[in-house]
């Protein structure tokens, strides 16, 4: 998932604006919920245009308040894109850990990456723009980078075990397999026209029947 090859920048905003969470202000911000509302701001003002005092005001907190939990914007952006890429990892690791067919551990972690995109959506949307321009970009990059490189190593093992087309580069593979995954940010919500099993079930049919030897 997550091609190294797609990097649009932080400034796009999704196709549909993602609705910022409802809470309660005067209840104390955790980590967990700062970090849900900075993501929205993220994605509805573009990660540059995005100030500390825009963050201070969305969350209805003082600037001195978000710094006792973080050393600013940019480790803000890094915790998030982690949340993404966290959650993808250790999709990828459960299935690097089980036996059987390599093709039946691949499809397991392209279901499991489209519950991740569905689960944390606008984590994997602020992964998805990130440009390299800071250090925590360039990590996060790097990771993705990391991902794929591990994804073309099953789409390897699955094609020496003759149940995926040996005429197809895994590396060509992989990135058209998550390429459709990735594509949910940009239309799926959650309560729309089809939920997200319809959805997983549709994309693993989709693939898989193509990529199965003729």
């Amino acid at each position: 998932m997550l091609g190294a090859h797609y990097r649009p920048g932080m400034s796009s905003t999704p196709a549909e604006p993602q609705s910022r969470p409802a809470r309660d202000r005067r209840s104390p911000y955790n980590l967990d919920e700062l970090l849900e509302v900075v993501a929205h701001e993220f994605l509805e003002r573009g990660y540059d245009a995005t100030s500390m005092e825009d963050l201070s005001r969305a969350t209805g907190r003082t600037k001195s308040s978000i710094y006792h939990h973080v050393s600013g914007k940019e480790e803000l952006l890094r915790l998030a894109v982690a949340r993404a890429l966290d959650a993808l990892f250790a999709v990828l690791d459960e299935e690097q850990d089980r036996q059987g067919p390599a093709v039946e551990r691949l499809e397991r972690v392209v279901r499991g990456s489209a519950r991740v995109l569905v689960a944390e959506l606008p984590y994997v949307t602020l992964l998805l723009r990130v440009r390299g321009n800071t250090e925590g970009e360039r990590e996060a990059l790097s990771r993705r980078r990391e991902f794929d490189k591990r994804l073309s190593a099953l789409v390897g093992d699955a094609i020496r075990e003759g149940d995926v087309r040996a005429d197809l580069d895994p590396r060509l593979v992989t990135r058209l397999l998550f390429g459709m995954v990735n594509s949910l940010v940009e239309w799926f919500r959650p309560g729309g026209a089809h939920d997200r099993q319809e959805v997983e079930d549709a994309l693993v049919a989709l693939a898989f029947d193509g990529l199965r030897p003729r």
